[in-house]
């Protein structure tokens, strides 16, 4: 395969990873990774970061459209970092200590579980359910436009959601992979989010998680510009197009799509640990 065919098909694939990442808050790089590993034969290290790469495109490429369009909260999204992007420095440490097959079959299972929790419904907040005290001292609640009027919101067990962000953040360290997945389940069935205001939310903070780790992995040498190039331009437009797409997507058709993302992730990984080619 020559350079120019290799560098198109990564861009092609590319493409899709930013719309599927956009639209469901997963980030690219739950498809960067096994697309390059396994279709490609890039080795998983370098496969780790040019998703890292495409991560960042994919925050940038979208997050700014959610942010004027007032669904991502960054108030809520900044506060979180702090424990995304700790455990993303601790992630990319460990990086060449922790086997990865091993890691993989465990998310595996996080993952199929994780899509299982999204398809049930989840019982809407009353007025006898209190918000989370600090939420309120931090003024993290907001509001999301929907239609024709601005809907409020408030943010629940924020302690339990800032736990699982460093959970996420130690994973997004090890895989490259953004861990949108957890993101968006910590804020949407922990901290009982709208789903928009948690895939948004969660775009806007896989971009500062990537980055946070992509330093050790381009100091380690991992970050090949050749093939981090056309997975990045793959990625940008992929995202803008996916952002735009879901302001007016339903919110169940999206959580369907999240779902499937997430129960093809954990096949894959199951099947690239069974074979060991990671």
């Amino acid at each position: 395969m020559s350079i120019l065919a290799f560098s198109l098909l990564v861009w092609l694939g590319s493409f899709s990873a930013g719309l599927v990442g956009a639209l469901t808050g997963l980030g690219g790089g739950v498809v960067i990774v096994p697309l390059l590993t396994s279709v490609f034969g890039v080795d998983i290290r370098y496969a780790v970061g040019a998703s890292l790469v495409s991560v960042i495109a994919t925050s940038l490429g979208s997050a700014s459209t959610y942010i004027k369009n007032g669904y991502a909260n960054l108030r809520l999204g900044m506060f979180l970092e702090v424990a995304t992007t700790i455990g993303a420095l601790i992630g990319a440490l460990l990086t060449v200590h922790v086997p990865v097959k091993i890691l993989c079959l465990i998310l595996a299972i996080v993952l199929i579980y994780s899509a299982y929790l999204s398809q049930r419904p989840r019982p809407e907040q009353t007025e006898m359910i209190a918000p989370d005290p600090l939420a309120e001292y931090l003024q993290l609640n907001g509001t999301y436009p929907s239609h024709d009027r601005v809907i409020p919101y408030q943010v629940y067990a924020l302690p339990a959601g800032f736990s699982i962000m460093l959970v996420a953040g130690i994973l997004s360290g090890l895989l490259g992979i953004g861990s949108g997945a957890f993101k968006v389940l910590a804020m949407d069935q922990a901290m009982g989010l709208p789903f928009k205001v948690s895939t948004t939310t969660s775009n806007f903070m896989i971009g500062v998680t990537a980055a946070a780790s992509s330093g050790v992995y381009l100091t380690h040498g991992y970050i090949n510009p050749a093939l981090s190039m056309p997975v990045m331009l793959g990625v940008l437009p992929g995202a803008f197009l996916g952002a735009r797409i879901l302001m007016g997507a339903k919110t169940q058709i999206l959580r369907i799509i999240f779902s499937f993302v997430l129960v093809l992730m954990a096949l894959k990984m199951v099947y690239n640990s069974l074979i060991g080619s990671v």
